[in-house]
């Protein structure tokens, strides 16, 4: 296949959706069995698109999204980072709340994480990218009262 056997248009209309339809909505909550042992995995489907979110861990986690056309792999985006290990199991979840909050901003220009600044309260969730979507990298961070309490790195791209 190709990589513009698909309209660029109408996959990134699907990749927001699935992304706002899965963790950004509903969290762990959205989980289906995992193809690998220990690890949370979300799906999504419409038409002959397919998503898939596989993650491991909590305070730190590492994962990977990709998206599927024709049962192909065109997309793929890998991420690791979290919290730090000084934060309680409350303060986690708290801080992941909100993370979920601002990743249901995620926008048609830079669909990759959440938006470039998202306030909510006294958190402050910030992301830094470059690239494009056949190729990018970025950063994004959490902070709670103007101290850092989360940090991710992630890069991906189309994979043909």
């Amino acid at each position: 296949m190709r990589l513009m056997d698909f309209a660029l248009d109408e996959f990134v209309g699907f990749l927001l959706t699935a992304k706002k339809a899965t963790y950004a909505s509903q969290g762990d909550e959205a989980s289906v069995e995992p193809l690998l042992a220990g690890f949370r995995q979300l799906e999504y489907q419409k038409g002959e698109y397919f998503y898939r979110d596989l993650y491991v861990g909590m305070s730190f986690f590492a994962g990977q999204e990709s998206v599927y056309f024709r049962n192909e792999p065109i997309w793929t985006m890998t991420y690791g980072g979290g919290t730090g290990n000084e934060q309680r199991v409350f303060e986690v979840r708290a801080i992941y709340t909100f993370l979920r909050e601002a990743l249901s901003v995620v926008s048609q220009e830079s669909p990759y994480r959440g938006p470039s600044t998202y306030v909510q309260a006294e958190y402050q969730y910030l992301n830094d990218n470059q690239g494009t979507l056949e190729r990018f990298f970025g950063t994004e961070k959490i902070l709670l009262k103007g101290k850092e309490v989360y940090s991710l790195q992630y890069c991906g791209g189309f994979t043909r």
